[in-house]
């Protein structure tokens, strides 16, 4: 049987970690809806929160599966596991209306999750057909 390799492991990684930079600004857009006190405010961030979770295990599938057929390292998975522990956490704090938490973990999570796409980004140009990010 013939061995499948991706030409680039990196790829799908890349796609998951964009998406969950781009749903965690939209949650942020949405919290300040909330904050505004726009009417559907509470309804769009709560729905948001959802879809925040949804983008963070879906990344951490693709970094398994990035991992797996020997694109590289655990590291990948190890920097995508907290968010799925953040997540769960910040939708427990923010149905528990705890903002002094709530709003500062949401930042982190944010700024992590840029973070990430931008070492996945740079270890696709650095090292063509690697899966590793150092």
């Amino acid at each position: 049987m013939p061995e499948h390799r991706l030409r680039d492991p990196l790829r799908l990684m890349r796609a998951t970690s964009l998406l969950q930079s781009a749903v965690l600004f939209a949650q942020a857009v949405t919290a300040g809806l909330l904050l505004a006190s726009v009417p559907a405010g509470r309804t769009v961030h709560g729905a948001m929160a959802g879809a925040v979770v949804l983008a963070v295990l879906l990344n951490l599938l693709a970094a398994v599966l990035t991992w797996r057929p020997g694109g590289g390292g655990p590291r990948l998975v190890v920097r995508s596991l907290p968010m799925v522990v953040l997540a769960l956490v910040q939708a427990v704090l923010g149905y528990a209306h705890v903002r002094e938490l709530h709003v500062p973990l949401g930042v982190l999570m944010f700024a992590a999750s840029v973070l990430l796409a931008a070492q996945i980004r740079s270890a696709g140009r650095a090292r063509p057909g690697a899966g590793a990010v150092s």
